[in-house]
């Protein structure tokens, strides 16, 4: 047994950080579950007593939320202690905090030219003897960069991240100990872009100076002696300022750099007034370099273009090692696709998106600073010399956040999927949920991240990214009465309240305490959660339901009425409604958490009363919605709309519907994430496979057949001759319709249930034929849940799983068809479907009661049977039934072929199949499995 992980407040090591509601957990690995104790032990690091200390307790749990009141710029070390009747082990970390609330005596400084686009600022200073200790405190406007004697200070780019930064302003902590080691005179420095402080940036061309209209920067450098002695540097009247080398940057811009310019005429700082109010230590992750992709091809297109290929559509950077003549003028442009084999970049809109470099003439390596790009493709031109591709890479550039899960299956189509979802939340998720990292919008969209967001708990560690911006919905929701606007940070912007991008102001706090078991967020964010909901109850127009406002509806759902409207058919005030009972039951239910129990009681009233007066105007008390469409329906049955006595009626209209769509999808942003889920709860698992693994428009794998290597905003943003759909919004790295995923977490891999916080979890996977081969994990906040399941071919068909449970956790197993059969589970042999698991390694296999190789039957299609030749032969020994559709291939393409061969011999006499054929041929159907099933087995 050894502890492996230490979180704090789901950090590892943080460093000035805002540490509210203090939590620290940990994961322990074991062979298996033992009865354990728990001791927590903090200590301030210049200290040997300790300033927080609990009892040893037993193991109830992995986590201690810590009362204590914590000091400034202070090192905490923790040690976690466990004790059973063996051993005793113990493991160690640590934290600091920031300024928290003593006050900042550096000023804020800039250039008396508020035109200037890099402005640079820099203090010399002498140290005169042994530092032990060395912190930066810092933050700078729009985004900047720290240097110390010449070298970057840190591993994070694009500080202080984007916020309201009228309301807030982050302030990052670094240790720069090791660079003071020796007495010397030092220089620091800063470099300033415009970022999304100044640079122009939203819809429509986007505004300037959205925030303010000067770059500036704030700066502490606490330094102490080895004698104990203290000493500040401060940003003030004595720092100095000029004009850097980038002559233009901005986030949609891009950035252009002149390596031939010289940098002088320093000049003394201003003071500027601005407040300092707004100064907060951090809650952003730090947003760094996780990867970098290396160039797959160099292209000369048809138009002659060169261009480079990274294989891999993602935001980040192009770096270079520069080998060009003074004086080259070298220009970048980035693109997601090519068309008709050139170079496309159509879909970026207005964004220029553009790197310009002029070499010095000095061989090195050459990065931007304060932009970034969402591409695949680069083309360059204003080389004099050949491109090598050694010479070009590509930063991977998003929040710092821990890989937790992956899935993998034999359909390499389906990994590919996977991958491209993974990739669109790394490309997304850059200190806020953006909605595209390559043209003029990546706006923090609030609906885009409310609909993914516990797709994007599966995928990564997100508590402290959401928490960051949760903090930036309820900033918003603060300047408007409750309402959030479309987006958060706004950008300047005051429109919003519509379903389901609002309602991320409940949802997302809600499922980051499911996620994780940490109440923090839900803390941080109740009155903006409560101010949401009395909202919409100020502004509805009917009580009790949500009517008459604006709504983006089903958002490019694909079964409008009007084409050139992307709402969808489902109607708006049907899915406002649903959303308004939602966000009010869960902010009545984290009332009650946080003891507040006159707010869950009314709260818990008013959502009971949404529900009935949905109930009432789109219910008919025998289950029949008013309104005939998938998105209707998964919504009904995902938010328990219908009395369990109806479920059964409203999942066979979902069904139904879904044939009249030849089995197809025609849901938005709101019914993506739920058919498949709602489906395979209530037994239709087959069909939701189904579903899932369409590969034609429209579908998810019709991307990856299109070899797409990110989430489309649209399903069809290309058409299926390549070219890019002409009606506009076309981000090729989206990544909403990857919700799915959440539905293979849950139904694939098998988390069907957890309490907050995995500690309970019920696994109950669901085999299909066409997935034979599955494996998931998922890092829960108390260690690896793994699976692995396989269908075998042998004449039982038997299942094998293997699982891996945390320590700590309890896994109720609930297995299909094993009503009745013996259950190997290791060593063991159980009797029944259900047993209880707790932390270990199991190998668990049984056979089913039935097979899960799929079969044709008397309701087959005769166009499906048609397809399969080897049938077709068997069928013509019996019967000669076939000939008609031999002798008509356009029959097989028509209704006629759509109909099962006992439908046809009852409407169409002349076909006259013997009754005792029928019976043969039907009795061959059902004991046939289906020719891609074949082709399955013989393969193995």
């Amino acid at each position: 047994m050894n502890i492996s992980q230490i979180l704090i407040n789901h950090m590892h090591v943080p460093l000035g950080f805002d540490l509210t509601n203090l939590r620290i957990e940990f994961k322990v690995d074991a062979p298996h579950y033992t009865k354990v104790k728990k001791q927590l032990i903090i200590w301030k690091s210049n200290s040997e007593q300790p300033c927080y200390q609990t009892e040893l307790t037993d193991y109830d749990n992995n986590f201690f939320d810590v009362a204590m009141d914590l000091e400034s710029r202070t090192e905490y070390s923790v040690r976690i202690i466990l004790q059973n009747s063996e051993q005793q082990i113990s493991a160690d970390s640590h934290f600091e905090t920031g300024k928290m609330a003593e006050k900042y005596t550096a000023d804020w400084i800039g250039n008396s030219n508020k035109s200037v686009q890099n402005t640079l600022f820099k203090k010399s200073f002498k140290t005169t003897q042994p530092i032990v200790k060395a912190r930066l405190y810092a933050t700078g406007l729009g985004l900047y960069e720290a240097y110390l004697d010449h070298q970057k200070i840190g591993d994070e780019y694009l500080a202080p991240g984007v916020t309201a930064y009228n309301k807030w302003v982050q302030v990052q902590t670094y240790d720069v100990t090791k660079a003071l080691q020796s007495p010397a005179t030092h220089e620091l420095c800063f470099s300033t872009g415009d970022g999304w402080y100044k640079g122009t940036y939203g819809f429509d061309g986007g505004k300037d100076c959205i925030y303010g209209d000067q770059q500036r920067i704030l700066a502490e450098l606490h330094l102490t002696y080895a004698d104990g002695s203290t000493t500040v540097l401060n940003t003030d009247s004595s720092w100095e300022t000029t004009t850097g080398k980038i002559t233009k940057s901005a986030i949609y811009y891009g950035e252009d750099i002149d390596d031939t310019l010289t940098i002088t005429d320093w000049q003394p700082v201003v003071i500027l007034s601005e407040s300092k109010t707004t100064l907060q230590d951090r809650l952003s992750l730090p947003i760094k370099i996780h990867e970098n992709l290396a160039v797959q091809q160099i292209l000369t297109t048809p138009a002659k273009e060169t261009v480079l290929d990274f294989g891999q559509n993602h935001a980040g950077w192009l770096t270079f090692y520069n080998r060009e003549p003074k004086g080259t003028v070298l220009t970048f442009q980035f693109g997601e696709i090519l068309q008709q084999e050139n170079f496309y970049r159509e879909n970026l809109r207005a964004a220029r998106a553009s790197f310009t470099y002029v070499s010095d003439g000095k061989e090195g390596w050459v990065r931007p600073h304060f932009t970034y790009f969402g591409f695949r493709y680069v083309k360059v031109t204003g080389n004099t010399k050949p491109l090598d591709s050694q010479d070009y890479k590509s930063p991977v550039l998003y929040s710092d956040m821990a890989t937790t899960g992956s899935i993998h299956t034999d359909n390499k189509d389906v990994n590919r999927l996977f991958k491209n979802i993974v990739w669109g939340q790394k490309s997304n998720f850059l200190d806020v949920p953006t909605d595209c990292p390559q043209r003029d919008e990546r706006l923090g969209w609030t609906g885009d991240a409310n609909i993914f967001s516990n797709t994007a708990a599966y995928n990564m560690n997100v508590f402290q990214f959401f928490k960051k911006y949760a903090r930036d919905m309820a900033v918003e929701q603060s300047q408007h009465d409750g309402m959030l606007t479309m987006y958060a940070p706004a950008m300047g912007v005051d429109d919003g309240g519509a379903a389901v991008w609002g309602d991320a102001a409940t949802i997302i706090p809600w499922n980051m305490y499911q996620d994780y078991g940490d109440t923090a967020v839900l803390k941080q964010n109740y009155t903006a959660m409560k101010s949401w909901v009395n909202w919409i109850t100020a502004n509805t127009k009917t009580p009790n339901l949500w009517t008459g406002m604006f709504q983006f509806g089903d958002w490019i759902a694909l079964d409008g009425e009007n084409p050139a409207l992307p709402t969808g058919k489902t109607d708006e005030d049907f899915i406002a409604s649903v959303y308004y009972y939602y966000s009010s039951l869960i902010v009545a239910k984290t009332a009650a958490m946080l003891n507040h129990s006159q707010d869950a009681d009314e709260f818990s009233s008013l959502a009971t009363n949404i529900k009935s007066a949905i109930q009432r105007e789109y219910i008919t008390p025998t289950g029949r919605l008013a309104i005939d469409t998938q998105t209707a329906y998964a919504l009904a049955l995902q938010f328990e709309l219908v009395p369990k006595s109806q479920v059964k009626r409203v999942l066979n209209d979902l069904t139904n519907r879904l044939g009249k769509d030849n089995d197809h999808l025609k849901t938005g942003f709101v019914g993506t994430p739920f058919i498949c889920q709602v489906l395979s709860k209530y037994g239709q698992h087959k069909v939701a496979t189904k579903i899932f693994l369409q590969t034609d428009f429209p579908s998810w794998l019709y991307a990856v057949k299109m070899d797409a290597t990110t989430v489309w905003e649209r399903w069809n943003s290309v058409e299926p001759d390549g070219s890019m759909n002409k009606d506009g919004m076309n981000s090729l790295n989206h990544y909403s319709i990857g919700a799915i995923m959440e539905w293979a977490y849950k139904y694939l891999v098998g988390i069907s249930e957890h309490d907050a916080g995995y500690q309970s979890i019920t696994f109950v996977p669901h085999f299909d034929y066409r997935l034979k081969q599955i494996s998931g994990h998922y890092d829960t906040p108390y260690g690896p849940f793994k699976m692995s399941s396989r269908i075998e071919t042998d004449t039982n068909h038997t299942i094998k799983v293997s699982l891996t449970v945390p320590f700590g956790t309890t896994v109720t197993v609930k297995l299909p068809r094993a009503e009745g059969r013996q259950i190997h589970v290791n060593d063991q042999i159980l009797t029944g479907n259900s047993f209880k698991l707790i932390g270990g390694q199991y190998e668990i296999y049984y056979q089913p009661t039935n097979n899960y190789i799929e079969h044709y039957s008397e309701d087959t299609a005769a166009a499906t049977i048609m397809a399969d030749q080897q049938l077709v032969q068997q069928i013509d020994r019996i019967d000669s039934v076939l000939d008609f559709f031999k002798n008509d291939p356009d029959a097989v393409q028509g209704g006629l072929g759509k109909m099962s061969l006992t439908k046809l011999n009852t409407l169409l006499p002349f076909i006259n199949i013997d009754t005792d054929h029928l019976v043969k041929i039907n009795d061959l159907l059902t004991s046939t499995p289906l020719s891609s099933e074949r082709q399955f087995m013989k393969e193995r």
